[in-house]
């Protein structure tokens, strides 16, 4: 999980734990309360790794709410999809935002970074026995053939998607994990205006499935980082525009088809 902003974030805060180094990536993590965020008062607690990239949020009052924008775009995409999915595999993990909305399905969460897991469960209250730890792609591979409705992708280091999630040969592992009617789903990073990697990822995602959609969700300007939910299918991809928490649909540009080195 990755939020980007163009807001100014004023905080006053009470840190939880000092940043912690980890073996699986450069970046540091911490967590801290704060009585705001994003220009929002009120009691809330924070998972952030380095260079103030916030992996998730929780409301202390209100647990159940999604603060922010895409994992809710993302949940209207999954309801609006196929309301009655049952299986879905998670690469990415946070603070367990949408696997814990969807506690009652079965969610498979592969996560890198096993203090970020630690974290959720000690400071954020994720309580379920459903994640494993190590690379996503490799634990896909292990995955069952057909047996998934979803294959959500939410994984950031400090350079943004490892480009392992991004290539021809990643997509094409996707399809044949996905039953008929799958859905691929990811949380990019990228410009609204012309974006050469969005363009390649979605260039690379149109050789292996026949429906994509994509979405930004718009910042200050077209050089701002945004968050970008792409997403693809065998099938016609149903939303509703109102239901997408802003983000807005756009057409990316051509680009290059990525494959693995």
């Amino acid at each position: 999980m990755k939020v980007v902003t163009n807001s100014i974030w004023r905080r006053s805060l009470i840190r939880l734990h000092a940043p912690s180094h980890t073996n699986h990536d450069s970046q540091d993590i911490e967590v801290y309360d704060t009585t705001e965020l994003y220009g929002e008062t009120g009691r809330f607690r924070v998972l952030q790794f380095s260079g103030e990239a916030v992996q998730g949020a929780l409301d202390l009052d209100h647990p159940r709410r999604v603060i922010f924008e895409y994992p809710r775009a993302m949940i209207h995409l999954m309801e609006a999809g196929n309301p009655y999915f049952e299986h879905v595999f998670l690469i990415g993990h946070g603070i367990g935002t949408i696997a814990g909305y969807f506690a009652e399905k079965q969610f498979t969460v592969a996560e890198v970074n096993a203090k970020v897991v630690e974290y959720s469960r000690t400071r954020f209250g994720y309580t379920q026995d459903n994640v494993l730890i190590g690379d996503g792609r490799s634990l896909l591979e292990a995955a069952p053939d057909q047996g998934h409705d979803y294959i959500l992708l939410d994984a950031f280091t400090a350079a943004g998607t490892p480009p392992h999630f991004t290539t021809l040969e990643f997509f094409r592992l996707t399809r044949a994990k996905l039953n008929g009617h799958g859905q691929i789903i990811m949380n990019l990073m990228g410009r609204s205006g012309n974006d050469r990697l969005i363009s390649a990822i979605h260039t690379t995602l149109c050789e292996v499935y026949p429906y994509t959609r994509t979405f930004v969700l718009p910042g200050e300007g077209r050089a701002d980082l945004c968050n970008i939910l792409m997403t693809a299918s065998a099938r016609p991809i149903p939303c509703q525009s109102r239901h997408m928490a802003g983000f807005s649909e756009i057409t990316p540009g051509l680009g290059h088809v990525i494959r693995d080195r």
